[in-house]
């Protein structure tokens, strides 16, 4: 049986921020991951947590001016610094948090950069955030994000992952590997989850089309988590899907499907 974890920055989105958590816990989940931590106080996100019984899995390091429609530094070669302050509050907060691994996103292509570059400037900083992480004991995660969604997103598919992880050579890099966007790049679900395995140490789900809840789309879930039991896959799967309707409505597909 798959064990959940509500993405708290796209489900119970009708509450306040800081209220979601008592909902996700009162709806059964007993983890929770969202994009990021920072415009809150660590106290108070982790009083949260405990106060609701609830293990948080995952955040994303800094990813620049999110509201602007930046989804990530890590390859842009003019933003190096800003990438490795970033690392360290990660580590502050993931300390702070009890979470255990942080996703980088790897960023759209820069105007006026090259692939090359871009891929160069990717490679050193997630070797200089592979070790900081390392040594606080944190995974990093990269993700492949569909070029539908996010045109220009550098890193699209899960072969490209794990060829970077072979560059950086570092044994604390990892594939957080979205099942949606891995729908729309790729296909090959279950394959590929089988293949890449070892690198796996996150999942993330929603259907398509709509990106809404499992059983609503094109993907078989029933299959697809029977499948993830049987290759042994131990880790957390995050919610991370837009409701049709409410979030707690929409909760149904957990008995149903898993």
């Amino acid at each position: 049986m798959p064990q959940f974890a509500a993405n708290l920055t796209m489900l119970f989105t009708e509450q306040p921020f800081m209220e979601r958590f008592a909902s996700a816990s009162a709806a059964g989940f007993k983890a929770v991951e969202y994009l990021f931590p920072y415009a809150y106080d660590k106290a108070d996100l982790a009083k949260a947590l405990k106060d609701h019984g609830l293990q948080q899995v995952l955040h994303n390091l800094p990813a620049g001016d999110w509201d602007a429609g930046e989804r990530g530094i890590a390859c842009h070669p003019d933003r190096v610094e800003e990438f490795r302050a970033g690392v360290t509050k990660a580590i502050d907060y993931a300390r702070a948090l009890g979470c255990p691994q942080v996703n980088c996103l790897a960023g759209k292509l820069p105007a006026g950069v090259s692939r090359e570059q871009a891929q160069a400037t990717l490679v050193a900083n997630l070797r200089f955030a592979a070790d900081r992480l390392k040594a606080a004991g944190i995974k990093l995660l990269i993700e492949p994000i569909n070029s539908y969604d996010i045109p220009g997103f550098f890193l699209n598919t899960t072969a490209q992952a794990n060829a970077i992880i072979d560059e950086v050579g570092s044994d604390n890099l990892f594939i957080q590997y979205d099942i949606y966007h891995a729908q729309r790049m790729e296909g090959e679900l279950a394959a590929t989850a089988q293949k890449y395995l070892p690198r796996i140490a996150h999942i993330q789900l929603a259907d398509n089309p709509g990106r809404n809840e499992p059983g609503t789309g094109e993907i078989n879930y029933p299959y697809l988590f029977r499948h993830l039991d049987a290759i042994g896959y131990k880790g957390w799967i995050g919610c991370e899907y837009k409701p049709r309707t409410t979030t707690t409505e929409g909760l149904g597909w957990i008995k149903a499907l898993a």
